[in-house]
């Protein structure tokens, strides 16, 4: 076999093995982000808007990840409320960010 071709397969059978592995690691980001928003609401929901804003901002790094590797119009939706769920939770508003957060989490779920 002449170099080209022993070149051209290992680098063929590099990127068959590498995509399957880029494609788990963002459903990871999925799942962490929908783990993150609920634990947002559910403190939503007890009345800790500075703790809601915390895990919104942690299920916010895990959508913007997933975003980069597989963009979609739910992450890109769900980005937008998280980044109004923090805004709200920063501001003492656990109610509105509570419901920024759901709405977030609604898009979440609708990429698996």
């Amino acid at each position: 076999m002449s170099r080209r071709l022993v070149v051209a397969m290992l680098g063929l059978g590099m990127v068959l093995f590498l995509m399957p592995q880029v494609s788990l690691a963002a459903e990871d980001h999925i799942a962490e982000a929908i783990t993150d928003a609920k634990q947002a609401i559910d403190h939503g929901k007890m009345g800790h808007p500075n703790i809601l804003a915390t895990h919104a901002e942690l299920a916010l790094t895990h959508a913007t990840a997933f975003e980069k590797a597989k963009a979609n119009s739910h992450t890109e939706e769900a980005i937008e409320h998280l980044e109004q769920a923090i805004d709200e939770g920063k501001k003492g508003h656990a109610d509105v960010a509570t419901t920024d957060a759901e709405a977030a989490l609604t898009h979440l779920e609708q990429v698996q």
